[in-house]
């Protein structure tokens, strides 16, 4: 058994039985997919807005392992601007992943970018002052993710967790990897975009995996990333962004836990779950090979919708929300996923398939 506890737990669930465990999933949907893959599962209380409820985990997690004694806890999303729930589980169960303080020390824009200073690893300036040329900067929330808390700057001060980022022009670049508080080991990278709204212009659309990167890049991130393992003590299964324009690459943050592209980088004959495990014990660990490109995109609801129709959903998708759930404006419905020869072509197939299910709800569902 492997207990699993995030804002969705879904994809942790999949990788789980890929890797050949049981997964007990503790998150804030048990969508359809999540409760066909789950050995048992339970919905955590909270909102995608105020997160994971702190002081009700600890007993969710002890009611949902019931009698069984799971092999440990690997945790999602949910976790990153409030760590000290992992303080509060570690005692009853042994969580597989970055501890508190790890995740405090990358996580705090102010001590990651002293990090990258020392290091010599290029970095966007920060500030908590507004700027002088706000358009040049970008506002974000500590330990926020998904990208719907970057907002652009446009001069009113930064308060409640927020702070300054200096804007980086060019494409972005994800960099998965598997630490092992001493080494880094590049699994692969991606290219993710932007699903903007009104209020989220950055806010996540979807990622793709790149078949191919440079060789000289892919080294110096390693060398990178290797650094700060060493720093920060990060181990298992992290994820890296950069701004890449070109000759340059300036690290913009860093994910300590299983993210977004777990979905396009785990496979059957290296489960990632299996590597993330073996990361954490100090044990050697394995790369995937990949021969192709793989795509997934989240598709988002533009209207409030009261009841959420049925829908009988295509192949190639999963978080499908259940019918009668009643959906806010720039709420999840489901991801879509899309296999090609090239990063492009995935990349065009997954934005097809988001305009394709959209379809379904687009009506006045209320």
């Amino acid at each position: 058994m492997l207990l699993i506890a995030a804002i969705s737990g879904r994809s942790l669930a999949a990788a789980a039985r890929r890797a050949g465990f049981r997964p007990l999933v503790a998150d804030l949907f048990n969508d359809a997919d999540t409760l066909a893959l789950a050995e048992r599962a339970i919905k955590l209380a909270g909102t995608l807005q105020s997160g994971i409820d702190e002081h009700r985990i600890v007993e969710a997690l002890t009611q949902l392992a019931g009698d069984d004694q799971p092999v440990a806890l690997v945790y999602g999303s949910g976790f990153e601007q409030n760590p000290a729930m992992l303080d509060t589980i570690a005692p009853t169960f042994p969580v597989a992943g970055n501890n508190a303080e790890t995740i405090r020390l990358v996580k705090d824009p102010v001590r990651l970018s002293h990090l990258c200073t020392e290091l010599r690893i290029p970095h966007p300036d920060i500030c908590f002052n507004t700027p002088e040329n706000p358009k040049e900067w970008l506002t974000k929330l500590t330990g926020g993710a998904g990208g719907s808390h970057v907002k652009l700057a446009n001069g009113d001060a930064c308060n409640g967790g927020r702070y300054f980022q200096r804007f980086v022009p060019g494409r972005n670049l994800s960099a998965l990897f598997l630490a092992d508080r001493n080494k880094s080991h590049v699994v692969g990278f991606s290219r993710q975009w932007a699903s903007p709204s009104r209020e989220a212009p950055f806010r996540y659309g979807g990622a793709v995996r790149l078949q191919r990167y440079d060789k000289r890049n892919t080294g110096r991130i390693e060398e990178w990333l290797t650094g700060l393992t060493k720093r920060t003590g990060l181990c298992g299964l992290c994820s890296a962004d950069f701004v890449d324009n070109g000759p340059d690459l300036h690290l913009i943050e860093i994910n300590p836990r299983p993210g977004a592209t777990l979905d396009i980088f785990d496979n059957e004959t290296t489960p990632l779950i299996r590597e993330h495990l073996r990361a954490i014990t100090g044990t050697r660990v394995s790369v995937p090979a990949y021969a192709d490109s793989r795509a997934s995109a989240i598709a988002y609801t533009a209207k409030a919708i009261s009841a959420f129709p049925k829908v009988v959903w295509p192949a190639q998708t999963a978080d499908h929300q259940m019918p009668g759930t009643a959906l806010e404006a720039g709420d999840p419905v489901c991801t879509v996923f899309a296999t090609a020869d090239s990063a492009a072509a995935a990349m065009r197939a997954a934005k097809d398939r988001v305009k394709e299910v959209a379809i379904h709800w687009r009506e006045d569902f209320r």
